[in-house]
């Protein structure tokens, strides 16, 4: 058996995409140049977008605020407000579809509709905590304006506009006649913000991270140490927006270069491709393609491989769960014999832990920079969301196993890793409420 696992990692060292290919303390010291460099105002995949939010803030109970979050697909709205323990009450919580999301829309309709879509709850509250959940370029007054959309969002005219700015107009124009106090965050923000006091634990520092379909990172830095901006107090301290997807720096294979150019933004958000949910399973994909082409699998695996013409994360984590089990690749792997199934699940498994190791490096490059942490009783808290970091098989184990190693037995840095309820609508009720 070990003779086969290690064809299938012969094979992955050949392209240089195995686990092993990743230098640990490489990529760290590369991920902290490009930091640097990016807080500096250098050039930097690393766009380093300060929030001007400060984390940590007493948050006043009962007082209520509206809530919004736009994400990928959804727009949601709330309203929420604080107990006395603390607890964060969620209601009016109500779902729409993102504008922009089925077809183009000019900036004025983008903003009508999402004016609408706070009918409910417009008069609950004159702040209102907004989670946008895509590269927004932070003003000290809270506000932000669009740096771009992804790709599914079809609405260019909003770009390079003020996001609450617009929303304000939109509303009174709606016959609102009222002017919010707009605070704008990211989801990644929101997150590492709604993990501030959880269940009373102390904590010395705090990275929001997020990795479902695509992947970002947040973390705590000095004023002083921002020098790409003026007019901060050097003795405070805010979040940092990483915009860690773009790192591009990272150790790539010939798989990862071939299947970044048949991407539609191939010059964009490389570290990204080789960890999230939109991408693990196609560059899974390209992996198995390659494997066939070399005859790692024998002519009925291949026949079967090969009529499978895209994969997503889901299909391809389904199989590393259930090897022997219906799905696409498991079936087109149980056309050959057991030790091909074995193969294959081994090219699966190995690009999971590239992954796991891949975030590891990003998250211990955060919690260095923060210089946090070194006391074991009050460790950096982790807040982390996605579907991809929680659903992919063994990858938070594998994420843990690789900080243990390198941050804590190497740096003497401690960590622990957090989810919180409802973490984006949590976080942005808390820069609301606090700012």
């Amino acid at each position: 058996m070990d003779s086969i696992k290690q064809q299938a990692v012969r094979f992955l060292q050949t392209y240089e995409m195995d686990v092993l290919d990743i230098d640990f303390d490489k990529n760290v010291q590369r991920f902290l140049d490009q930091i640097e460099k990016g807080l500096a105002g250098q050039d930097s995949s690393l766009e380093m977008i300060p929030t001007y939010l400060e984390a940590g803030a007493e948050v006043p109970a009962g007082k209520q605020v509206i809530v919004a979050d736009a994400g990928g697909t959804h727009f949601r709205v709330a309203t929420v407000h604080f107990d006395d323990n603390k607890k964060p009450i969620i209601e009016n919580l109500k779902m729409f579809e993102m504008p922009g999301i089925d077809r183009e829309v000019s900036k004025d309709e983008f903003f009508s509709i999402m004016a609408g879509y706070f009918e409910g709850v417009i008069h609950a509250s004159d702040q209102v905590g907004f989670c946008f959940s895509y590269p927004v370029e932070i003003f000290p007054s809270k506000d932000g304006r669009l740096i771009r959309f992804a790709k599914e969002i079809k609405a260019p005219e909003v770009v390079g506009r003020f996001i609450g700015k617009s929303l304000n107009l939109a509303l009174d124009t709606a016959g609102a006649k009222t002017d919010k106090h707009i605070v704008l965050l990211n989801d990644t923000v929101a997150t590492l913000l709604a993990g501030c006091g959880y269940e009373n634990r102390t904590y010395s520092s705090y990275i929001g991270f997020i990795l479902g379909t695509g992947t970002n990172t947040c973390y705590i830095e000095e004023n002083a140490n921002i020098r790409k901006i003026n007019d901060i107090d050097p003795a405070n301290s805010q979040i940092i927006n990483i915009e860690s997807g773009g790192f591009a720096q990272s150790q790539r294979g010939k798989i990862d270069i071939r299947f970044n150019e048949s991407t539609i933004n191939p010059k964009s958000n490389l570290f990204e491709k080789m960890i999230s949910g939109a991408y693990l399973g196609p560059l899974f994909l390209e992996i198995v393609r390659q494997a066939c082409e070399d005859g790692l699998f024998s002519s009925p695996a291949v026949n079967a491989l090969d009529q499978i013409e895209d994969l997503t994360t889901k299909e391809m984590n389904l199989f590393v769960q259930h090897p022997y089990g219906n799905s696409r690749l498991a079936v087109a792997a149980g056309k050959g014999t057991r030790e091909e199934v074995v193969k294959l699940y081994c090219l699966a498994d190995r690009l999971t832990e590239r992954a796991a190791k891949l975030t590891a490096i990003n998250l211990s490059s955060a919690a260095i920079r923060s210089g946090q942490g070194t006391d074991p009783t009050r460790p950096i808290c982790i807040v982390a969301e996605g579907t991809t970091f929680y659903k992919m098989k063994t990858l938070k184990s594998r994420v843990e196993y690789y900080l243990k190693e390198y941050l804590e037995n190497k740096r003497g840095i401690y960590t622990e890793i957090i989810s919180v309820d409802n973490a984006t609508l949590v976080g942005a009720a808390i820069a609301a409420l606090t700012n």
